[in-house]
Parts: structure tokens; C-alpha cells; sequence
């Protein structure tokens, strides 16, 4: 009876009005707000997790957002190195029309060249070369270049300037005597040949010189390869002739091929 009088036990609520109407009692059994106490708790928890569930797939939803935008960023990206793929194509076939408009697309034949000795180069004179001397007359690379400058009268380019490849072969215009070969600020790398009866020629912006002063060397014999050295922004041979110590133009001497 004990334990059957507990699970029944009551609380009174009693309303009051102000104006003194009549009072209002609710008796509520302890079992009901136990319920209502559960049933509050089950209902916080809910909007608990309704709250939560909402903040995940807000947060989900903007890291879609910047996922999307990520993605046209990169289609975007795609699409502009593909039309930069597409002008970079187009200037390759260009620049293969220019070579082959002045002669570039295949290397010219090393047709009448000297190559130096492997015992000789930079070692000093050599007493078997029988060269003598003679009026430059060739060409001096083994490829036929392009002349981007020519000479000016008024003595700013006492020569001629030919784009050429980096390392091509520079050769002797004609017989002479290796009379000076070195460094020089504007020159760079260069060799300087002295052909007999006043002419005298130079080749300059070399990437390597192999030849020594003093030393005789063939006309067409390999004397340098061809660079930017000095004042230069591209590869190119400067290439003067001088007669009497007077700058001469030397395509008025020299065929090019």
C-alpha cells in the first residue's frame, strides 16, 4: 500500500487572481510531469540535433559552393592553355615558314671546310699548314645565316651582322696569319686574320675560338663557332673586312650562299 500511495503522490498548483476571483487548483500527479520532463528533454535533444544537422549542411553546402568555383576556375584555366597551345602552334608553323624563306630548314652541307688539327687549336703556330695567303672571298659560316645588319658608312658597323645558330662554324674567308684572337667587351670572342696585300678580317661575338696568334691557317678552315658573346642579345657572327685598315663591305667580296 506504502509503495502504491508514492507512485500516486500529487502536486497542487494553485492560481490566485488579483482581483480576488475565486482561486483555481490543478493537482498534477508526479508520473505526468516525469513524462512531461521526458518528453521536454526528448524535444531539446531533437532541436539539438535538427540545429546541428543544419550547421553540417550549411557548411557542406558553402564547401560546395567554393568546390564549384574551384572547378570553373580550373575549366577556365583549361581553356586558356588550350588557345595558348593553339598561338603557340601557330608560331612554330610560322617560324618554320620564316626558316624556310631564308634557307634554315635544312642545314646547309659543310661542303670545302677545314676542320683544325686536334694537335693544333689553341696550342700555338703549326709549321705543317702550308696556307698561304689570299683576297678574302668565302663565306664566312658553313650555313648561310641571315644578315640582319649591314655596314653603315658612317662607321657605327665597320661590318656585316649574320644570325646563325649557337655553335655553327665560323671559317677563315681566305689564307692568312692569325694576327690577334681573344676577348673583347664589345666583340666578345674573336679571331682576327691577316690575308696579305692590306686586307685584313674579323669575326666576333664567337662562343669559342680555336685557333692561336701567329698561327697560318687554309681558307674554309674551321677558326671559331659562332655565339653571343660581348655585346650581343642574340646569337650572331659580326664578320668586317678591312683593306689598308679601311672598313669594306664585305658582301662586295663575298658571295653568300
Amino acid at each position: 500500500m506504502k509503495g502504491d500511495s508514492c507512485s500516486r503522490r500529487y502536486l497542487t498548483v494553485m492560481l490566485v487572481p488579483d482581483r480576488g476571483e475565486e482561486s483555481h487548483n490543478f493537482r498534477l500527479s508526479y508520473a505526468l510531469l516525469r513524462m512531461l520532463a521526458g518528453a521536454t528533454a526528448l524535444l531539446a535533444l531533437a532541436l539539438t540535433l535538427v540545429a546541428g544537422s543544419w550547421w553540417y549542411l550549411a557548411a557542406r553546402a558553402a564547401h560546395a559552393t567554393q568546390l564549384e568555383e574551384e572547378v570553373r576556375a580550373l575549366e577556365s584555366e583549361r581553356d586558356r592553355i588550350q588557345e595558348l597551345a593553339a598561338q603557340l602552334d601557330a608560331i612554330e608553323r610560322h617560324y618554320g615558314k620564316v626558316r624556310e624563306l631564308f634557307g634554315f630548314s635544312v642545314p646547309a652541307a659543310p661542303s670545302d671546310v677545314w676542320l683544325p688539327p686536334v694537335s693544333e687549336g689553341r696550342r700555338g703556330p703549326t709549321s705543317r699548314n702550308t696556307a698561304s695567303a689570299s683576297i678574302p672571298s668565302s663565306w664566312p659560316l658553313t650555313e648561310r645565316g641571315f644578315v640582319t645588319q649591314g655596314l653603315l658608312e658612317t662607321g657605327d658597323h665597320p661590318g656585316v651582322d649574320i644570325a646563325v645558330p649557337t655553335d655553327s662554324y665560323v671559317r677563315a674567308t681566305g689564307a692568312g696569319t692569325v694576327v690577334d684572337v681573344g676577348e673583347d667587351p664589345v666583340y666578345g670572342f674573336f679571331v682576327a686574320l691577316d690575308h696579305g696585300g692590306g686586307y685584313t678580317s674579323l669575326y666576333g661575338h664567337a662562343s669559342l675560338t680555336l685557333v692561336s696568334r701567329g698561327q697560318r691557317v687554309r681558307q674554309n678552315e674551321v677558326i671559331a663557332l659562332s655565339g653571343s658573346t660581348g655585346r650581343s642579345t642574340a646569337p650572331h657572327l659580326h664578320f668586317e673586312i678591312l683593306l689598308n685598315g679601311e672598313a669594306v663591305d664585305p658582301l662586295t667580296l663575298v658571295h653568300q650562299p
